[in-house]
């Protein structure tokens, strides 16, 4: 592959939305209960090993992994249940976005866990907001409306705190 990305540069890119997945998750199961917090769980489990594994992953390849940040910018407020399905929901399209990338490494068995990534991200996320989005040069049925446009900040974090202010 021409201009394919570099394996450990896309590993640690996956690997800070990693990061930013597992303290998302710490927050969205403060605000939840029931089954919601058993999802959240889930979700904080699932991103917790696939954290783990990048690391692993980067290590053997000779790579340093990258650091989580001590605390993360959320990019709205999380005062009730709904806000934590709504931050699950954009960090799981975050990671999915991530592990794009990785997706185009030569490596195929890079390839292949991006793809599994993603599929086990995208179904995460729909279990928080049940809404398809339209494939990119689709067009919607005629008289259809719209569909909720998502929030496309980059794709990754929800920002590192400076702690140190």
């Amino acid at each position: 592959m021409t201009g394919a990305p570099q394996p450990l540069s896309a590993l640690n890119k996956v690997l800070d939305a990693e990061h930013a997945a597992v303290y998302a998750y710490g927050i969205v199961g403060a605000r939840t209960s029931g089954g919601h917090r058993s999802s959240a769980t889930d979700g904080f489990n699932a991103h917790r090993a696939r954290r783990d594994q990048l690391r692993g992953l980067i290590a053997a390849r000779g790579g340093t992994p990258s650091e989580s940040g001590a605390a993360y910018d959320l990019p709205f407020p999380v005062n009730a249940a709904s806000d934590a399905a709504r931050l699950a929901a954009l960090v799981e399209d975050r990671v999915t976005a991530a592990y794009l990338e990785l997706a185009a490494v030569e490596d195929a068995s890079l390839r292949r866990l991006a793809a599994l990534a993603m599929q086990e991200s995208a179904v995460r996320g729909y279990g928080w907001r049940p809404a398809i989005a339209d494939l990119p040069g689709w067009t919607a049925p005629v008289g259809a409306s719209p569909p909720p446009q998502p929030i496309t900040p980059p794709p990754v974090s929800l920002g590192r705190q400076d702690l140190s202010r």
